[in-house]
């Protein structure tokens, strides 16, 4: 069996307000805009999640509202504190309890881009895989029955897009 997973870093959050703490910064509009192409993007290729797996801050709720928007079929979110600003190690942890065969996490840098390498066997041959900017998504595969068997260096990239790939 095959699980495929779509790691998400948020889209571009806005600075507007700089009393508001980091967890409750939103999207700006630029931001609003790639998300809403990046679930567009991932409905075309026929990424659809089974399960969303999103940080509690307000930017990731609201890019993975965006994608969602523009799936065939929502997939339940579940809202996972654990996520917020975490690196590769708590990131496993949360995947590891999720079903479905295809999952979606929408997270942070620098912890989503160390995920990311850490799990492909070979990096998507992409000039900014290494710097995973904001709304940039890889979906690979692993050939596990669960997410528990999940082990480092063994997805097989099936495709990686930053949002100005999708203009």
């Amino acid at each position: 069996m095959t699980r495929r997973l779509i790691l998400t870093r948020h889209a571009k959050s806005s600075w507007d307000d700089p009393t508001l703490p980091d967890h409750d910064r939103v999207l700006n509009a630029r931001g609003r805009a790639a998300a809403t192409r990046i679930g567009k993007w991932l409905t075309g290729a026929g990424h659809i999640p089974d399960a969303a797996l999103v940080s509690s801050a307000a930017r990731t709720r609201e890019t993975w509202a965006r994608i969602a928007a523009e799936l065939p079929r929502a997939a339940p979110e579940i809202v996972a504190p654990a996520l917020f600003h975490a690196e590769p190690l708590a990131m496993l942890r949360v995947l590891e309890q999720a079903e479905g065969a295809c999952v979606i996490v929408v997270g942070h840098n620098p912890g989503i881009a160390a995920f990311a390498a850490q799990l492909v066997a070979a990096p998507p041959d992409h000039p900014d895989f290494a710097r995973y900017p904001t709304g940039a998504t890889l979906v690979a595969d692993f050939g596990i029955e669960d997410w528990h068997a999940l082990r480092p260096g063994t997805g097989a990239v099936v495709a990686f897009r930053v949002p100005r790939d999708l203009d």
